[in-house]
């Protein structure tokens, strides 16, 4: 099952999302990738082509807020912010992936 590939898992993207935004405030894509990458201790890579789809979804949910502006580098960017719909979604996510955890330790540790 393992690939020894270190890529996010399907269906946590929006939970690092929302998270990292929430902590460092508007990023863009590129930003994001890098901020995810570098808070797991390079444990979780988020690959660009994952994401930005993703952040269009969320965007289209309302649970980010997207504008245009300039790069640490000067480039033309799109930076996202959470909403206040976006906050409520990351308290329920967060919720859940904590659950989830849980779970999956008590089955690891059933003897």
């Amino acid at each position: 099952m393992s690939s020894g590939r270190n890529d996010v898992l399907q269906g946590t993207l929006t939970l690092l999302v929302l998270r990292t935004l929430a902590l460092r405030g508007a990023s863009h894509g590129y930003g994001l990738c890098k901020a995810i990458q570098s808070a797991s201790r390079d444990l979780l890579r988020v690959e660009e082509g994952s994401l930005y789809p993703a952040l269009h979804r969320m965007t289209q949910e309302g649970l980010l807020k997207a504008s245009w502006g300039l790069s640490e580098k000067g480039r033309r960017a799109r930076f996202y912010e959470v909403t206040a719909r976006g906050r409520a979604r990351l308290e329920a996510e967060r919720q859940g992936w904590e659950r989830l955890t849980r779970g999956v330790a008590l089955v690891l540790d059933a003897s």
